[in-house]
């Protein structure tokens, strides 16, 4: 079987594919028009997030057998075409999980601390102890949307807290020894904290809106390491004007292009992100709340074990 390799990736991924025997191409630069005119040369494929898998590629892949995408989502993937013809998609939330579980701690801990402003501000020769004053996550109730990969890892880690930790999920019976599974209603009627851990579907583009917000019987904290379509931005930033969302951990945000990168030029800035960059309230990162040094190897780990499980 023939492999095209469209984003680097941990070399063990080249490396052990090709001790199981299997032709490797790599091509990282070629436009898509490109790709597409040598695609049906191959049996597989392994991509990050470079372009988009649409229809007209799918078509021309005459003779793909699988999709291998090295991370959590597939939402860059035409998934129901792809199924449609019989093509195996491979993704690998397992090999980021635990990165996700603690930068989504790391986030909630700094916001409750205040760590970023009160770095900012000793390094600039201001020591406001009051100012600074933390709160403690003890005795909080923490809220997951998404019980998946991602939010059990968070749950997890928060083992070590004496809190409460309660999911919703589509599905059923997901909950677990870490986490208490509850309605929607009821998890809007008790969290002090929101964290997000749910895929990019038409159920969860700008889940997070006003009305959604504004449900919250208590004022609380917003997490999203998940995706950024899932918030509508402008509405979060009322929220954290008016004080019902009483701070933000931001991963990702809605204003992300499919490769996540070159947001958009200052001149065309969104009021909203503006507001988000210069509030005390928020804490932001670029989408890397999956990438460690760790994750990309394990990423490329779980795609050769699955191609491995499935065509060896």
């Amino acid at each position: 079987m023939k492999i095209l390799h469209l984003d680097t990736n941990h070399p063990l991924l080249l490396n052990q594919l090709n001790d199981l025997g299997f032709i490797n191409d790599e091509d990282y630069t070629s436009s898509k028009e490109v790709v597409e005119a040598k695609i049906h040369l191959y049996d597989g494929f392994i991509i990050r997030s470079r372009f988009k898998i649409d229809k007209n590629f799918l078509d021309k892949a005459t003779n793909l057998k699988f999709i291998g995408r090295v991370g959590a989502g597939l939402e860059n993937i035409d998934c129901d075409y792809a199924l449609s013809k019989n093509i195996h998609l491979i993704a690998a939330p397992e090999g980021n999980r635990n990165a996700v579980g603690e930068h989504a701690l790391g986030m909630l801990l700094s916001l409750f601390n205040k760590l970023n402003t009160a770095d900012k501000e000793v390094r600039n020769g201001k020591w406001l102890r009051e100012k600074n004053r933390g709160i403690e996550l003890d005795g909080k109730t923490v809220g997951l949307i998404g019980y998946g990969n991602m939010g059990k890892s968070f749950a997890k880690k928060l083992r070590g807290f004496d809190v409460q930790v309660i999911c919703y999920d589509i599905k059923p019976g997901v909950g677990d020894e870490n986490c208490t599974q509850v309605s929607l209603s009821e998890l809007q009627s008790k969290a002090d904290v929101l964290s997000l851990h749910t895929p990019q579907t038409n159920l969860t583009k700008q889940m997070i809106n006003i009305d959604f917000i504004n449900n919250f019987r208590n004022n609380f904290w917003l997490i999203n390491t998940a995706r950024g379509s899932a918030v509508v931005t402008k509405d979060l930033v009322s929220a954290l004007k008016s004080g019902k969302v009483l701070g933000a951990g931001l991963d990702v945000l809605e204003y992300e292009k499919t490769s996540f990168e070159n947001l958009f030029s200052d001149h065309k800035m969104p009021k909203a992100f503006n507001y988000l960059i210069n509030s005390e309230k928020v804490l932001l990162s670029p989408h890397v709340a999956g990438w460690t040094i760790e994750s990309k190897e394990k990423l490329a780990q779980t795609i050769v074990n699955k191609i491995k499980v499935k065509f060896c």
